[in-house]
C-alpha cells in the first residue's frame, strides 16, 4: 500500500539494472564462433569436399515420365456393357486404382521384356556374365551348354523383378491421370521403357475387353434354339384355349374386366365425394350451433363476399369503440353505429346460412350418385363372375407365353450386342503425355547441393565441437540474485529545509504530498452501453463503463476528487481555467474510467467541465461515444482540435467531449493545446480534464504535460501498484511534481499479489 509515513529522496529514485542472464547466453556464442571461423570454414570445406565425392561415386539414373488418362465410364457405344460402371466418386477411384496397379501386373510387364529384349540387358540381369564365360570356355576347345528352358525362365523372372522396382506409378489426387516414371541409367532407355509400357498397358485392355466379350457371345448363342422351341409351344397352346373359350379383349385384356374396373374406380370417386360433402356440411353445422366465430369455416375464410363484409364489421367494430370512448351511450351517432354493427353481423350470419344450405344439397347429390354407381358395379359383378372361372387357366398360359418371349427377345439382343462388341473399343484410357529423353539425372541432386550441405554440416559440426568444449571447460556460473538483493540500499530522508536561511527554489523542496481516493463497485452502477438512449442524445453513463450512481450522497470518493480539483485550482495560480491531466499504468481501459468518473464528480458540483481523449493510440473514450449508432461529431459544438471527426460533443451530462484527432501524435498534441487555448479566451468553461496521454509518453505527450497544471495518476489495484507508481514516477520526470492526487482503481480485483513496502511523499 501507498504510505505516507516517511519522506523519500526523488531524485536518489531506485534504478532498475538488468540482471545478469545465468548460464550461456546469445552474444558469448556469437563472440566464441566468431573467434573460431578459421577453423569453422575449414570443416566447412572438408565436408563440402566430402559430400562432392560421395555425389561423384553415385550411379546416375534418369526418368522418364508418361502420362495416361484412365477413364472408368468408358464409351458408351451400346445401351448395355459386359461390366457394370462406377457411378460414385468412390467406385471411381476404386476402378482408377486397380487399372493402375494392372500397368505393373505380370502379364504386362513380360510382354515389355520381351518387346525391349530385356532378357539380355545386363541393367536387368541379363545374360552378358553367361556370355562371357562362354566366350572363355571357347577360347580353350570347350562348349558351353545351351540354355535351357527354365534357364531362361529364371532369368525373364529376375529382369521382371528389376523392372518392377525401376517403376514407379503416381495417381493423381482427385483426378484419372496417371503418371508412369521408369528410371534407367540411360535416358534413351527410360523413355523407351515408359513408352512400350504404356503401349503394352493400352493393348492388354483392349485384348481382355474383347475376349471377354467373345466369350459371353458364345455362351448365349448355345441357349437359342431351346428357347426359340419353348416359345413357339406357349404362344400356341394361349391362342388355342383363347378361341376355345370366347374370350375377346384389347391389349390382352377383356373388355368386362376394362369395365369392372372404371366403374370401380368411379364408386371410389363418389364416396370420397360423399365423404368429403358430408364433413364440410357436419363442419359448417358443428360452428352454426357452437358459439365460436361461424366465418372460421375455409369456405367462408374463401369467400370475397364474407371478407368484404368482415372488413367492414371490423370497421363499424373500430368506429363504434371509438365513439363510445368520445360520447355518451344515448348519442345519435353511437346508436347509428351500434345499428351498423348488428346489421352487418347479421349479413354476415345469413351469408354462412347460404353456405349450410349449399353444403347440404351437394351431400344429396353425392349420395344419389353413388347408390347409382353401387347398382351399376352390382350389375357388372354378376356377369363377371362368369368368366372368372375360364380365365384361370388363361392367365396361366399367358404368363408362360410372356415369361418364354422376355427370355428369348432378352437373349437374342444380347447375343447380337456382345457379338458386335469383340471389334469395339470402349475403353476410354489414352496416352496424354508420351515419355521423352530426359535431359537431367534425377538421381544424385546436383553437386552444388552436395557442396552446401556439407558445408553447412561440416561447419555445425565444428561450431557445435567448439561450444560443448566451451561449456565443459566453463566453470560453475554464480546464480541470480532475487529481487530483494538487487533492490537498492535505503534512500536517506532529506533533511528540512533551515528557516533562518534565504527562499531557496521548490525543486529541492519536499513535494507536498499527492491525495488517495478509491474508486469502489460501491460508488458506482453498471449499465450496458446505448440502454435507454434517447435520440442523438450521448448520455456518458450509458456507455457501458461503470460510472457514479446518480443522486447518491456525498461520499468519500466524489470528497477526496473536490479536493484534488481544488489542489488543481491552487496550483493553476488564479488561471480562469484549471487543466488536469489523468495519467495511469496498464493496458486497459481503467484511466478512461477513472477519467469520466472525475468528469462526472466535477459536473455533479455545477462545474463545466471539457473532456479531451488524448490516447492518439488506444483511443478508448473516442470509440466509445463514435461507436455506430451514434449521432455524428461535430453537429453539437464548435470546438475542434484539426477535424471535423474531432469535433466538440455536447452531452447530456454537462459534459463536452472533444475526441482524439486522426493524423500525426505530434499534430494532435498541438491541436489540442491550440483547443484548451481556444476553450480558455472564450470563456464558458471551468475545468478541462485530459484523458492521458497513455504510457510510455512521447516528446509531444510531454508537451502536453507541461501544458497541463496538475496531474492525477490512476492504478488499478489488479496490478502492483507500487511498481505502478514506479514507472509513473520514472515517466513523468521533472513534472512529477504537479502530481496532486491518486486514484486507486479497485473495480476490476484480481488475485492480491503481496504489495512491497514502498513508501511515496
Amino acid at each position: 500500500m501507498l504510505d505516507y509515513d516517511q519522506p523519500i529522496e526523488r531524485s536518489k529514485r531506485e534504478v532498475r539494472q538488468p540482471a545478469p542472464s545465468a548460464g550461456f547466453n546469445v552474444l558469448e556464442l556469437a563472440r566464441l564462433v566468431w573467434q573460431r571461423k578459421a577453423a569453422i570454414a575449414a570443416a566447412g570445406l572438408i565436408g563440402a569436399s566430402l559430400a562432392v565425392a560421395v555425389g561423384k561415386s553415385l550411379t546416375p539414373r534418369y526418368t522418364a515420365t508418361a502420362q495416361l488418362y484412365v477413364d472408368p465410364r468408358e464409351l458408351q457405344l451400346v445401351d448395355r456393357e459386359l461390366t457394370p460402371r462406377a457411378q460414385d466418386v468412390s467406385g471411381m477411384s476404386m476402378v482408377v486404382e486397380s487399372q493402375a496397379r494392372l500397368i505393373t501386373s505380370n502379364s504386362v510387364l513380360l510382354q515389355v521384356i520381351q518387346q525391349a529384349n530385356l532378357e539380355k540387358d545386363p541393367e536387368f540381369g541379363g545374360g552378358d556374365g553367361r556370355n562371357l564365360m562362354s566366350s572363355l570356355l571357347g577360347l580353350i576347345g570347350l562348349q558351353g551348354r545351351a540354355p535351357s528352358a527354365d534357364d531362361k525362365k529364371e532369368v525373364q523372372l529376375g529382369a521382371l523383378e528389376v523392372l518392377n522396382r525401376h517403376i514407379t506409378i503416381r495417381k493423381t489426387e482427385k483426378s484419372f491421370i496417371v503418371d508412369v516414371e521408369v528410371w534407367s541409367t540411360d535416358p534413351a532407355k527410360a523413355a523407351m521403357l515408359a513408352n512400350t509400357l504404356t503401349n503394352v498397358y493400352l493393348a492388354e485392355s483392349r485384348n481382355s475387353q474383347a475376349l471377354a466379350a467373345r466369350r459371353a457371345t458364345n455362351d448365349l448363342s448355345s441357349r437359342l434354339k431351346e428357347l426359340r422351341e419353348r416359345l413357339r409351344t406357349a404362344e400356341t397352346a394361349l391362342a388355342t384355349y383363347k378361341a376355345q373359350n370366347n374370350f375377346v379383349g384389347t391389349q390382352d385384356t377383356l373388355i368386362s374386366d376394362q369395365q369392372l374396373s372404371a366403374s370401380n374406380q368411379r364408386l371410389a370417386a363418389a364416396r370420397a365425394a360423399t365423404l368429403d360433402a358430408q364433413a364440410r356440411y357436419d363442419q359448417i353445422e358443428a360452428s352454426r350451433r357452437t358459439t365460436t366465430d361461424a366465418g372460421a369455416i375455409p369456405e367462408a375464410l374463401q369467400s370475397p363476399t364474407i371478407a368484404n363484409l368482415r372488413a367492414q364489421y371490423a370497421d363499424a367494430r373500430k368506429k363504434y369503440a371509438e365513439q363510445t370512448a368520445e360520447l355518451g351511450p344515448r348519442h345519435p351517432a353511437l346508436r347509428q353505429t351500434e345499428k351498423q354493427v348488428e346489421d352487418l353481423k347479421r349479413t354476415i350470419n345469413e351469408e354462412i346460412d347460404r353456405f349450410a344450405q349449399a353444403a347440404k344439397n351437394d351431400l344429396t347429390r353425392a349420395r344419389d350418385y353413388e347408390a347409382s354407381l353401387n347398382r351399376a358395379l352390382e350389375t357388372q359383378k354378376r356377369q363377371s363372375v362368369q368368366l372368372s372361372q375360364a380365365a384361370v387357366r388363361l392367365r396361366e398360359l399367358e404368363r408362360e407365353a410372356e415369361a418364354s418371349r422376355d427370355v428369348y427377345q432378352s437373349f437374342l439382343k444380347r447375343s447380337r450386342e456382345t457379338e458386335e462388341q469383340e471389334s469395339l473399343n470402349t475403353s476410354a484410357a489414352r496416352v496424354i503425355g508420351e515419355a521423352t529423353v530426359p535431359q537431367r539425372r534425377s538421381f544424385p541432386p546436383a553437386m552444388s547441393l552436395f557442396a552446401m550441405i556439407g558445408f553447412l554440416f561440416g561447419s555445425l559440426a565444428a561450431a557445435g565441437w567448439f561450444v560443448a568444449v566451451r561449456q565443459l571447460s566453463a566453470g560453475a556460473i554464480e546464480p541470480e540474485p532475487t529481487r530483494s538483493e538487487r533492490t537498492a540500499a535505503p534512500e536517506a530522508p532529506i533533511a528540512l529545509p533551515d528557516t533562518t536561511a534565504a527562499p531557496q527554489a521548490p525543486p529541492l523542496a519536499l513535494v507536498e504530498k499527492p491525495l488517495i481516493a478509491r474508486l469502489q463497485e460501491a460508488d458506482v452502477m453498471r449499465t450496458l452501453g446505448a440502454i435507454l438512449a434517447v435520440g442523438n442524445t450521448v448520455d456518458l453513463t450509458r456507455l457501458g463503463w461503470p460510472t457514479l450512481r446518480p443522486g447518491f450522497p456525498l461520499t468519500t470518493l466524489i470528497n477526496a476528487m473536490r479536493d484534488m480539483r481544488t489542489a488543481a485550482t491552487r496550483r493553476a495560480a488564479g488561471k480562469t481555467m484549471p487543466v488536469i491531466a489523468i495519467v495511469g499504468a496498464g493496458a486497459t481501459a481503467d484511466r478512461s474510467v477513472a477519467a469520466l468518473n472525475f468528469a462526472l464528480a466535477a459536473a455533479r458540483d455545477g462545474t463545466r467541465v471539457l473532456m479531451i481523449d488524448t490516447d492518439h493510440q488506444a483511443r478508448r473514450l473516442s470509440s466509445k461515444i463514435n461507436r455506430p449508432g451514434k449521432s455524428e461529431p461535430g453537429r453539437f459544438g464548435w470546438l475542434s482540435i484539426g477535424n471535423k471527426a474531432a469535433r466538440e460533443i455536447k452531452t447530456a451530462n454537462g459534459i463536452s467531449v472533444l475526441p482524439v484527432a486522426d493524423g500525426d501524435a505530434g499534430k494532435a498534441s498541438d491541436a489540442i493545446r491550440k483547443a484548451v487555448a481556444q476553450a480558455r479566451s472564450a470563456g464558458g468553461t471551468d475545468l478541462v480534464i485530459l484523458d492521458g496521454p497513455a504510457m510510455p509518453l512521447t516528446a509531444a505527450d510531454r508537451k502536453l504535460l507541461d501544458a497541463a497544471d496538475a496531474l492525477v495518476a490512476v492504478l488499478p489495484t489488479h496490478l502492483d501498484i507500487n511498481d505502478a507508481m514506479e514507472d509513473i514516477l520514472a515517466a513523468l520526470g521533472g513534472t512529477e511534481r504537479k502530481l496532486v492526487g491518486v486514484i486507486l482503481n479497485e473495480l476490476n480485483p484480481a488475485t492480491q499479489s503481496r504489495q512491497r513496502g514502498k513508501q511515496y511523499a
